[in-house]
């Protein structure tokens, strides 16, 4: 709990550093964000598409979308990159 309290936390705020730094930064986690919303939501997508085509139990089927490794990678960026812009908004609106 500490260790995700703790990266939430530094990462955004590394992650503003590097971009401070070189508009290269910018660019690369924007796309690193595109590309991440894009697998994530084809996961998602694919995982209720196999529980409407297998007819089971939605609610206990679903889940079974945490186990895989991609879904939980790109969900963790994607909330550590909206944090990371929601600091840029934050200190713009200064």
């Amino acid at each position: 709990m500490v260790i995700l309290l703790t990266g939430s936390i530094i990462c955004p705020i590394l992650m503003l550093y590097l971009k401070n730094r070189s508009k290269k930064f910018q660019i690369a986690f924007n796309a690193i964000a595109a590309i991440s919303a894009v697998i994530f939501g084809i996961i998602a997508a694919v995982s209720i598409r196999q529980v409407l085509i297998d007819d089971t139990v939605f609610m206990t089927a679903i889940h079974s979308v945490f186990l895989n490794p991609f879904f939980l990678i790109t969900g963790a960026y994607i909330g550590l990159f909206t944090i990371y812009r929601l600091l840029i908004l934050t200190l713009d609106e200064r």
